[in-house]
This record gives C-alpha cells, structure tokens and sequence, in this order.
C-alpha cells in the first residue's frame, strides 16, 4: 500500500510503501544535505530516524540548528560521555548538573579521588573511540517495573525514584553497547553522528560542549563565568543537602503530603539571601545610590525589587523605583534589526543622554519630572509626576539593560549596585536530565502572559525565539558585572506550574508551527507530580505569575 508523504523541507509529495521508516525517506529526499539529519517531526510531533510511517504524514527532517535537534545531540553525546566514564571509572557516577560557559557542567560521584586533567584527557579519548566506532543507540520499551530493576542493579536510585512516580506502565530504555539509560527525549541514531565536541577540564568538573548551532563544525569558545557558576553550586549543594536534587524526590514529598515544608524552607532561604543582599549594599564604604537590576524574562525581577525595598526599608533607607520603559526614544528615533523592524531591545532604543541626566539631577537634590511613555503612540510626554530624593535614598532601576555599563556611564561606579536575577533551576530530572532553566522561565511566562494579558500559549511560544535572541544579545554577556547574583528559581514550582500551564498548553492545535513545542512540554510534565499553591505565602515570586500576590505591578 502507498502512502503520499509530504516533505515540508522542500516542499515534494511523494508516495511510500506503508512501512518505510524516516531514515529511508531523508535518505531519497534529501540526499545533498550538508548536515547530518538527526530525526523529524511527524505531524508536529518529533520522531526518531527508524519510525516507521503507516498513514500519511507531513514530514519535517532536522539537524542540530533545531532546537529539537539541539537536545537529541546533548542527550546522545551524554550517553556517551556516561559509558566512556562508566568504562574508565566503573565505580564513579557522572552527573550532568548544569549550563555554563556555552557547555554543560559535569561532575562525578564517588570518585575517590581530586579529577585530574589526565583523567578528563582519557575520557575525552575514549568517547572518540566510541563515537569513530559508529555504535548504534538502541531503544527497548520495557515493563516500568522491569526498567526500575535494571536501573537499581545499576546503582541508578534517582532514576528509579522517577520512573515510580512517573506511573507509567512501560518505559522506554536505551542501551549503548549493552549499557543502559534513560533519557526523556529522543536520541539521535547511532554514535557516528556525534563528531564535532570538547571535553575539558572545569573547576572540580568536567565542560562537555557541543557544536554550534549557528556552525554546526565549531566549539564555542569557553567563557568564564565564575559568579554564575559559584550560585549554581551554592543551589545545588543546597537541594543536595535537604535531599530534593532530583524530581523523583520532590514527586514523593508531593505525594506523601509533605511538601509545605519544603515550600516554607525553600521561601525562607530567598528571603535570606534578599536580606543579605540589602546587607551588603547597606556595608559598602561608599554608599551606592542607584540599584541597577536586570536579568531575562520571567525572572521575577519586579517581584524582586519589591522585596528587595522592604529589605532596604528595614535597614533606615527610602528606595524609589524608576522604569526603564518610560525612556525609550520615540518611536521614529528606534533603531531597526536586521529584518527592518523596530528593534525595542536595543539599548540605543532608549534616551542614555536623558535618563543619566536626570539621575545626576536626583543625586544633586534636584526636583526633576519624570518622563511617561505611549507605547500606543509611540511618543513620550509628562503629566505633572515629580520626584526628589535625599541622601538616605535608593533609586532602583529594573531593566534588560541594568548590567550593561553603557545604560550609565555618566554614573560613577561606586554609585552603583548591580544585581543579577534569573530562574537558576537547581532541580534535575535525574543526575543525566537536566531541567534548562530557558524551560523554567517559559513555563511561567506561559501562565503569567495566559492570567494577566490574556495570551495563548500559542502567542507566547510564537514569541520566545525572538525573547532568548534578545537575552544571549543583550543580558547574558553582562551578567558577570553583577555584583550580586540572586535564584529566583523554587524547587517546588514546576509541580505548581503544571494545574495552571497544562490546560493553557492543551489549546494549542495540531496544525499549528508551536505545537511540537507545547506537545514538549506537556510530556514534561508527565514526569512532575502536582502540587498546591495554597501554602505559598502572597509575597513569593511565583506569585507575580499566578495570582494572589500582596504586592500590586500595575
């Protein structure tokens, strides 16, 4: 029987015999492909090379420029780093931990010993033994009581945690030359595929990184980032310590009715680290007088700041709050991307010259009138707000931009304080499946843009590539400026996320470009038991994107 696929990559339709599997239709397609195919998404949906096609279909085939691609690569070239380590070490456990440095950090468990370079220099040898061997990854569905077992044979107790409060009747395990794994997400074919990485030495780790997306045959160079590192460890010694690393932990806490405690603890702690950052800039000799805060979207920035102030306020100060979004230029003045748009996340989009005048207008006792800008009109204008500081104020400035030492050059630097705020995901899927901290900022934009500004998923999903295009250009090479970092991440929150995002994800259609990403998330959430918000206290950052916040963002 023949079947008429379409090839969305280059527009054929060609008929098939029912039964021929993906890789032989690439293969016919698309034969002069510079990159290789990793797998294909089938009706919206991604599959593997060796799916098998029994109805018609609309096919997609894609390479590590794909997001989806992206992952399938870091899955694989992990599985690969495991059995090499696994070969080398058999008693240590690798752990993938977390993004770094444009590469992913590795540690190991149970070593014995301090890793050496020589170490990382023979794993590195071997993974390319591995990978020149062109070894297949095979796929098993098993009895999930079935897999549970092989992976407590292993030593593997974080996996088996998950897979027993996944609920799940079969589990899907893949074996690489006779090692088994599990992985929630696809892998690319075989080893062969996985030519272009680095392995290098990094703190008391390992840097695993992969190709570029842009040029898929180059490394990225490594960046140092020792405060974004040192705050990833500090978190994750933190969950590490009150046993919640790892979602399988957390679903049996959710399960056993005993999570209010880690919601309380876990709340405690930020607003601990709040008040030691209020601390630290109250102890400085030389007084700061403007508060810069910046950091990506759906960090919890304004909920943040608000806090941040209470603090201040305790310590004898009277912070004031400035909106970035009231100096934009006007419209007619905006710089242009390279598509011929208005590019509103150019720091030439605002007015430098005005803003940093009126600053050094407040510092001086000043009275100055604050700017309001139309968004609807593109114009700014004023109505009569005024504003005058003394020397026990603080001017706290919130933006994309508030790193960027260009946003405030005509600002000494010891006037400024400098503070970093992202969604840090400490919590791991298990010690191989990182959680991306991009995943947990979604999920909340998702909710937050779906409750208070009456988006569909759909909307937001169709607009985060172009939110994280803002963020690698304009935040993330800023973020070592800060002088403080702070997690605004929750280990509980992805269980709170889930009752309020799945229904908002579930109307995204079939037919839609979006709907592979939310059909993603969705099976992400299968993994992450539900839990309350009822304990969550009205001056959490989660409640800047659901609802019953004591503080007002209006």
């Amino acid at each position: 029987m023949q079947l008429e696929i379409i090839i969305e990559n280059n527009g054929n339709r060609k008929s098939y015999e029912q039964g021929t599997c993906l890789q032989h239709i690439a293969d016919d397609q698309l034969p002069d492909t510079k990159r290789s195919i990793l797998g294909a998404f089938v009706n919206n949906k991604l599959k593997e090379m060796n799916y098998l096609i029994y109805k018609p279909k609309m096919v997609r085939f894609i390479d590590i420029t794909d997001p989806a691609g992206k992952r399938m690569y870091v899955r694989s070239i992990s599985f690969v780093l495991i059995k090499a380590a696994r070969k080398l070490f058999p008693e240590a456990r690798v752990k993938i931990e977390h993004s770094i440095s444009k590469g992913y950090y590795c540690e190991f468990e149970n070593f014995g010993r301090k890793l050496e370079v020589d170490d990382v220099s023979a794993i590195y040898e071997e993974m390319h033994k591995i990978i020149n061997s062109d070894l297949p990854f095979k796929r098993e569905e098993k009895l999930t009581t079935e897999a549970i077992e092989i992976f407590r044979e292993h030593g593997l107790e974080d996996k088996v945690k998950l897979l027993k409060t996944r609920r799940q009747l079969y589990t899907s395990v893949y074996y690489l030359d006779g090692l088994p794994e599990y992985f929630y997400g696809f892998l690319v074919p075989s080893t062969g595929y996985l030519k272009v990485f680095a392995l290098n030495k990094y703190y008391d780790g390992m840097l695993l990184q992969i190709p570029k997306q842009s040029n898929p045959t180059e490394i990225h160079e490594i960046i140092l980032q020792d405060k974004l590192f040192g705050i990833f460890q500090e978190y994750k010694n933190w969950v590490e310590v009150i046993g919640m690393s790892h979602v399988g932990a957390l679903n049996e806490a959710a399960i056993n009715g005993e999570v209010a405690d880690i919601i309380k603890v876990n709340e405690a702690l930020q607003e601990k680290k709040l008040s030691k950052i209020a601390d630290q800039i109250h102890s400085r000799t030389q007084q700061p007088r403007l508060i810069l805060i910046s950091g990506p979207s759906s960090s919890g920035k304004t909920t943040f700041s608000k806090r941040l102030a209470i603090q201040l306020k305790v310590l004898g100060y009277k912070p004031v709050t400035i909106s970035l979004d009231n100096y934009f230029v006007n419209r007619e003045d905006t710089p242009l991307d390279e598509n011929g748009e208005y590019d509103f996340e150019n720091i030439e989009a605002l007015d430098i010259e005005f803003f940093n005048q009126q600053l050094l207008d407040l510092f001086a006792g000043k009275k100055i009138e604050l700017p309001r800008f139309s968004f609807e009109k593109g114009k700014r204008f004023f109505n009569g707000d005024y504003m005058q500081i003394d020397d026990q104020t603080f001017v706290i400035v919130e933006g994309i931009h508030g790193l960027n030492p260009n946003l405030t050059p005509r600002i000494p630097a010891d006037q400024k304080y400098k503070i970093y705020v992202s969604a840090l995901t400490a919590l791991c899927m298990d010690s191989h499946n990182r959680i991306p901290t991009t995943d947990n900022r979604l999920l909340r934009r998702i909710v937050r843009d779906h409750q208070y500004r009456g988006y569909s998923a759909t909307e937001t999903l169709k607009r985060w590539g172009s939110v994280t295009r803002g963020e690698a250009k304009y935040i993330f090479p800023f973020q070592e400026e800060a002088d403080s970092m702070f997690n605004s991440a929750l280990i509980f929150e992805l269980g709170v996320l889930k009752k309020y995002a799945e229904p908002i994800l579930q109307e995204v259609f079939p037919d839609e470009p979006e709907y592979a990403e939310a059909n993603r998330l969705l099976k992400f959430f299968r993994y992450i038991s539900p839990i309350s918000d009822d304990e969550i206290p009205p001056t959490s950052i989660l409640r800047e994107f659901l609802h019953g916040s004591s503080f007002n963002y209006h």
